[in-house]
């Protein structure tokens, strides 16, 4: 089923919103876009580490540019706390008649968009409608432009949609934690000292909503070592008691 786009139908949000469930576990496909000078993008290009998905239209007034200055706010967050290149962003263009590449470069730069990696992207009809497949994002023609969902899709680094974000103001555990979780969860061929330094690193880095950044919390690396060392410790005693009974 291709992604609706200037089909007069009415929105539905709860269809829209188990679509967008649905599409869980979905491979994005390997698609060609155009960069803000023109030039050719492939999304596979950005394998190997999260990817933040972010599906607008430039002529928006209202929602679009509140989730792309929330995606940014809460980028610099988790920038911070992941480091500045762990993850990418990319904002497409889903209105394919109007959103070129200038049209894409004069809606970053009139957000005032310096983050990252991240890139601001068009393409074709048939490509927009793939990728809103994939990623279960559904968009009707409307009199006030489009009705869609308020969706940010969070996609892991072999390209399968992991998590969905909702709103225009979500907060950023919603956005950090998934990538976090991703960025962290480091498979065990890496190595066991990369893998068991970036469990302690998921479980440590925490957020904190005083300051609402994110930051290691060297009590809870404590309290699991100590943790640790009282389990070794009763173990010790539980097998000198068995040797001392022998």
């Amino acid at each position: 089923m291709a992604a609706p786009t200037a089909a007069q139908q009415d929105y539905d949000r709860e269809a829209a919103l188990a679509t967008s469930q649905g599409a869980l576990g979905n491979t994005i496909g390997d698609y060609t876009f155009r960069d803000v000078k023109g030039q050719t993008f492939s999304l596979q290009s950005l394998r190997g580490k999260p990817l933040v998905i972010s599906l607008i239209y430039t002529s928006c007034h209202h929602v679009c540019p509140v989730i792309t200055a929330n995606i940014e706010k809460n980028a610099d967050i988790a920038h911070e706390a992941l480091g500045e290149d762990a993850f990418s962003i990319v904002s497409i263009g889903f209105d394919w008649q109007v959103d070129t590449p200038d049209r894409m470069r004069m809606y970053a730069a009139g957000k005032g968009v310096d983050t990252p990696n991240w890139h601001f992207l068009s393409s074709d009809e048939p490509t927009i409608a793939a990728l809103s497949k994939d990623v279960g994002f559904q968009f009707f023609a409307s009199a006030k432009g489009f009705d869609h969902l308020s969706q940010t899709t969070i996609v892991d680094a072999n390209g399968k949609v992991y998590r969905q974000v909702y709103g225009q103001d979500f907060d950023a555990p919603s956005f950090v934690e998934p990538l976090k979780e991703l960025v962290f969860d480091t498979p065990r061929d890496a190595g066991i000292v990369d893998h068991w330094v970036d469990t302690f690193k998921l479980f440590c880095t925490v957020y904190d909503p005083n300051s609402g950044r994110y930051t290691f919390d060297y009590s809870i690396f404590m309290t699991i070592l100590i943790g640790v060392l009282c389990l070794g410790a009763i173990l010790a005693f539980i097998i000198s008691e068995w040797r001392r009974a022998r």
